[in-house]
């Protein structure tokens, strides 16, 4: 059995009927005073039937869930300003109900929607008001300094408030079934518990963070409820997360996992997830039979749910060309037995300057090929993506702008940067494609063992496409697999250097993935034809540089 309960997507017409609920609810904040709001929650509790909700609230189901199960018209209980101790009396007034008056968990929320939880330190923590909720969910988010434009409220709850519901609901159902309320409300209007607390506390969170909330946010905010009478599967997945805890005074805390944000347990919640109860309901009903009378006693709940707030940003992506001026620096950090190759890497000196400036957790190059170690970047420089994590910042243009004036400036010159921006994940996309497209230029200093003639500069610049074939280079075969690769040189110059009829340079375009070094002095045979082969001597090639990485999407 699922340890949480799994997330779906609410039907367009629940969801258009929450969002017109929602704008009800604030026209009446506006326009009425506290009065007419408490007028409003009692219309809608004395049109509910009485007899239900006093059995409701004699086997311990708290208020908001017997509005929500018995599927109340207008959500007046999800107001935000509405305390748990208001819905309780004007419930129990209607109802002729007398509660024992000692403060009792939801038999079926488990305390969810009386906004009661467990804090780290294993103390009870109880809020009055959705508003007093939203209030500490906002104050975290700011002690953090995240810079949002908008977000997404995610709520993971236990799978026992699902088997509680259900439990109910066929005891409702096998006395109830045949009344006209219990058709018209139960399968059509009941909401889930998840859906009550995000409609409840997601309109003070817009006004408390000055933004909206959206499908496409790419800040979210996730509340994950965990109970110790869950499975042991829940148990587990969330001892995994690291915490970094902050005080705000209310025992709720923020939990950081890379893991989790990176990975699926993190997408298995998208933006608009909710549970409905409606749908899934109505199955329920028809697969439970067990109980004689609702009378039977759910049991009882003495602890909450623990509550573990998480906000985070989905990745954010840079991307630039690099320019590598030294033939002693990786493209990434190269460690072998705990000994660095290189003084640097391309990798660390462009993330270590964007990193704090986005204040993210970490990051993740990627680039559009590679260069050996002792090869340089010229020219227009090769595309890379660099994914930061979790990022507190969206670095703005003038923040771009200083991240290149830096890293162009660094006094060993190592490494340059250009054409640096913001992108959003689709850049990871359009790096793929066009890698497997790209042409690439160089410049090869070449040794042969005779004198360059004219003839030779002759017959080099009449080849054009000219097909390769190579076999995977000694060099590599201990770490790739022996295939035999189709390649093309689109064109090669040979430019003579001056007083050296022996050296000259090479300029040529490829296809991706040409081995250079091995096109010059054939690897032993292994790539046919080479410029050894074609000219017929001994060729060895002294340095090489790429000058050029055809790109158009970068």
């Amino acid at each position: 059995m699922s340890n949480e309960v799994e997330s779906a997507q609410v039907s367009d017409a629940t969801e258009v009927t929450l969002l017109s609920s929602s704008a009800e609810i604030e026209s009446h904040a506006g326009s009425c005073d506290e009065e007419m709001t408490l007028q409003l929650l009692k219309d809608a509790v004395q049109s509910l039937p009485h007899h239900v909700v006093k059995d409701l609230l004699s086997v311990g189901v708290c208020s908001r869930c017997v509005l929500r199960i018995l599927g109340s018209e207008d959500r007046i209980y999800c107001h935000p300003l509405l305390p748990q101790s208001i819905l309780r009396s004007i419930l129990e007034e209607v109802a002729g109900f007398k509660s024992e008056g000692n403060f009792q968990l939801c038999s079926v929320c488990l305390g969810i929607l009386q906004l009661s939880y467990c804090d780290d330190k294993e103390t009870m923590v109880k809020m009055e008001s959705p508003n007093d909720m939203a209030s500490t969910i906002a104050e975290l988010v700011k002690t953090e300094g995240h810079q949002i434009d908008g977000f997404s409220l995610e709520v993971s709850v236990p799978q026992l408030i699902l088997e509680n519901e259900s439990s109910l609901l066929s005891g409702m159902k096998k006395i109830n079934e045949s009344e006209l309320w219990f058709q018209e409300r139960m399968l059509s209007k009941c909401v889930s518990v998840k859906d009550v607390l995000k409609f409840a506390i997601t309109k003070p969170l817009e006004t408390l963070l000055d933004v909206k909330s959206t499908s496409a946010g790419c800040f979210r905010i996730r509340l994950t409820y965990t109970h110790k009478r869950a499975s042991d599967n829940s148990v587990e997945r969330n001892q995994g997360f690291k915490r970094r805890r902050i005080s705000t005074g209310n025992g709720l805390h923020n939990v950081y996992d890379k893991a989790v944000i990176t990975s699926k347990v993190c997408s298995d919640y998208s933006t608009n997830e909710t549970i409905s109860v409606t749908g899934r309901s109505s199955n329920i009903l028809q697969d439970q039979e067990t109980f004689e009378h609702l009378r039977i006693p759910i049991d009882k709940v003495s602890e909450p749910c623990h509550l573990v707030y998480l906000c985070y940003r989905t990745h954010i992506y840079l991307c630039g060309r690099y320019l590598k001026y030294s033939r002693n620096v990786s493209q990434t950090r190269w460690i072998i037995d705990e000994e660095r190759m290189g003084e640097a890497s391309v990798e660390e000196i462009i993330g270590s300057n964007i990193l704090p400036m986005c204040r993210g957790d970490n990051y993740k190059f990627h680039a559009a090929g590679r260069e050996d170690i002792d090869v340089r970047m010229l020219g227009s420089g090769r595309p890379f993506l660099l994914e930061i994590q979790n990022s507190c910042q969206i670095p703005s243009e003038e923040t771009i702008k200083e991240i290149e004036s830096k890293i162009n400036g660094l006094e060993n010159k190592l490494v340059g940067v250009k054409k640096l921006k913001v992108v959003s994940s689709q850049g990871w996309t359009l790096m793929r494609e066009g890698e497997a497209e790209k042409q690439k230029q160089y410049c090869a200093l070449v040794w042969i063992s005779r004198p360059l003639e004219d003839e030779d500069v002759q017959s080099i610049s009449l080849l054009n496409d000219m097909q390769i074939l190579q076999k995977t280079p000694i060099r590599v075969l201990h770490r790739r697999s022996p295939l035999e690769r189709q390649k093309i040189i689109h064109w090669m110059k040979i430019e003579r250097i001056s007083g050296s009829p022996q050296y000259f340079l090479l300029h040529l375009c490829t296809q991706a993935g040409t081995y250079i070094k091995e096109f010059v002095h054939g690897d032993l045979g292994r790539t046919q034809p080479s410029i050894g082969s074609i000219l017929g001597c001994r060729a060895e090639i002294m340095q090489l540089d790429v000058t050029d990485v055809k790109m158009d999407s970068f």
